[in-house]
C-alpha cells in the first residue's frame, strides 16, 4: 500500500513539473527577449575585452536589461582584472623571393615585438612532445611552430579542446625555455573553408626566462607552412605591439529574484570576450540566457524558495578573476549556495547539462530526465560546471551544472572573427534559455 502511494505521488509530481516546464518553454519561445538582447550586445557594444570601454558600456546595458527583466535587485561587485591590448600585428613568410602575408592573431596576455620587425627561421613540430624533447640548439634564435591539429575523433568537440588547450597555454613558455624567439601555434579550431581563420585564446609564460611573442594561425596556413619548412628553410617576419598593462577595476554584474530560504542558486555567463568578432556565442549567449531566466520567472510569477542570483561574470577569458571574486565574497559572507549553473558553451541547441556534484545529487537530476526531454535534454553523463562557477565548488563545495549545447559548430567560431550575432539562431538560443530556466525551477524545488 505504501509503495503504491509513493508511485501515485511521484506521477502527480511529474505531471505538475511537466506542466510548469511546458509553461516555461512556451513563455521563452513565444515571448523571450534573449535574442534581441544579444543583438544589442553584439551590434551596439561589440567585443568586450576586460578593462575596455566596451566592457564598461556592457555593465550599463546589463543593469537596465536586468531591471526590465524584473529583477528585485541589481548591483555591481568590484574585481581587479588584467588588461591586455592587441594593437597592430602582422605575419609574413619569406619563401624564396616571395613575402607571403599570413592571417594571424596574437595570443591573449602575450607580449609582442614592440612594433618592430622580428625575422627568424621557423622550426616545425608535429606534437607537443616533440617540442618538449627538442634540444635547445635546435630552437635557439628561431621560431617554434606547433602544428598539431584539433583532434577530430571525439564526438564531443570539447573533449578535443581539452586535449589541445594546454598546448596553447603552455607552449610559449616551453619554447622560451629552449631559446626560441617566438611561438606560433595552429589554431585550436575545427574551421574549414570560410571558417578557417586564426583563433586567439589565453596563454601563460609561467616561469619562462623571456616573454616571447606568441601567435595563432589558421589550419590551411599551418599545413602550408609546415610543408614549406620540410622542403626548405623558411623565415618569418613578425610584427606585433600587444602587451599587458596594469590591472584595472572591473565588476561582476549581479541581479536577484528574492527567495525565502536565505540560500542561493546562481545562474550566469561571462560578459567579457576576446577582441575579435562580437563575443556572441562566447559568451553573449550565456549572458542573455541568464537574464532570460530572471524574466521568465518573473513573468510566470514563479516564487522561488531560494534566491535566484543571475551573475554576468567579468574576465573569464584572460584571468577568470570574476568567478574567484564572486566565490570569495560568498565565502566571506558565509552564504549557502544550493547550486550554480553556467552557460558558456555557445547558443546552439541544448542537449543536456554537465554535472559536478555528489552521486546522490546526480541521481536527483537524472530523475528529471522525462520532464526535460521535450526540450531536447537527454545527456547528463558528462562531468563539469564552468570556469566562472568552479571557485564556488572549490571554496563552498557548491554543486555545479553547465548547459551543454550541441558542440559540432562551436570551435568553428570560438575566439575568432566569426563569433558574431549572425552565427546565432534565435530558436536555438531560446531553447537554451528555457532549458536553464526549467533546470533551475526543478533544482529550486528538489535541491536542499
Amino acid at each position: 500500500m505504501a509503495s503504491g502511494l509513493l508511485a501515485t505521488t511521484a506521477t502527480a509530481q511529474n505531471v505538475t513539473d511537466s506542466q510548469q516546464v511546458a509553461h516555461i518553454t512556451n513563455e521563452v519561445l513565444l515571448h523571450g527577449t534573449a535574442y534581441q538582447n544579444l543583438e544589442y550586445l553584439c551590434k551596439k557594444i561589440g567585443h568586450r575585452l576586460s578593462g575596455t570601454g566596451a566592457e564598461a558600456r556592457t555593465r550599463t546595458w546589463a543593469i537596465q536589461a536586468f531591471k526590465e527583466a524584473g529583477a528585485d535587485t541589481v548591483w555591481l561587485q568590484p574585481v581587479m582584472v588584467p588588461k591586455w591590448t592587441r594593437g597592430k600585428e602582422s605575419l609574413k613568410i619569406r619563401k624564396g623571393k616571395e613575402l607571403i602575408t599570413i592571417p594571424m592573431l596574437s595570443l591573449g596576455n602575450s607580449e609582442g615585438t614592440k612594433g618592430k620587425n622580428m625575422e627568424a627561421e621557423i622550426v616545425c613540430f608535429e606534437t607537443m612532445e616533440a617540442l618538449k624533447n627538442a634540444p635547445e640548439a635546435m630552437l635557439k634564435g628561431k621560431i617554434a611552430f606547433l602544428n598539431y591539429p584539433f583532434p577530430a575523433h571525439f564526438p564531443c568537440t570539447f573533449d578535443g579542446y581539452s586535449e589541445v588547450g594546454g598546448n596553447r597555454y603552455n607552449g610559449p613558455a616551453i619554447a622560451s625555455r629552449k631559446g626560441a624567439v617566438a611561438f606560433v601555434i595552429r589554431s585550436l579550431s575545427t574551421g574549414v573553408g570560410t571558417y578557417d581563420l586564426p583563433h586567439t585564446g589565453v596563454m601563460s609564460y609561467g616561469d619562462a626566462p623571456y616573454k616571447i611573442p606568441a601567435i595563432a594561425i589558421g589550419n590551411a596556413a599551418a599545413d602550408s607552412i609546415c610543408k614549406w619548412v620540410k622542403q626548405n628553410a623558411v623565415r618569418a617576419v613578425l610584427n606585433s605591439s600587444c602587451g599587458m598593462q596594469e590591472d584595472v577595476l572591473s565588476y561582476n554584474i549581479v541581479a536577484e529574484l528574492k527567495g525565502t530560504s536565505g540560500h542561493y542558486i546562481t545562474v550566469g555567463g561571462h560578459y567579457d570576450s576576446w577582441d575579435v568578432g562580437e563575443g556572441a556565442h562566447d559568451d553573449g549567449a550565456g549572458c542573455v540566457q541568464s537574464i532570460e531566466v530572471i524574466r521568465c520567472f518573473k513573468q510566470l510569477n514563479i516564487k522561488p524558495k531560494n534566491t535566484i542570483r543571475a551573475v554576468l561574470f567579468a574576465n573569464e577569458e584572460n584571468g577568470a578573476k570574476g568567478g574567484r571574486a564572486y566565490a570569495d565574497s560568498a565565502l566571506s559572507k558565509q552564504e549557502v549556495h544550493v547550486l550554480a549553473v553556467e552557460s558558456d558553451a555557445g547558443g546552439f541547441s541544448p542537449r543536456g547539462f554537465s554535472l559536478e556534484m555528489s552521486a546522490s545529487e546526480v541521481q536527483i537530476v537524472k530523475s528529471w530526465k522525462e520532464v526535460l526531454l521535450p526540450l531536447g535534454l537527454y545527456d547528463f553523463a558528462r562531468e563539469g560546471g564552468g570556469v566562472d562557477i568552479d571557485p564556488l565548488r572549490k571554496k563552498l563545495k557548491t554543486p555545479l551544472a553547465g548547459l551543454m549545447p550541441d558542440t559540432q559548430r562551436y570551435f568553428d567560431v570560438h575566439h575568432c572573427e566569426k563569433d558574431v550575432f549572425e552565427a546565432v539562431n534565435k530558436r536555438e538560443l531560446h531553447l537554451g534559455a528555457a532549458s536553464m530556466a526549467a533546470f533551475i525551477y526543478l533544482a529550486d524545488k528538489y535541491f536542499n
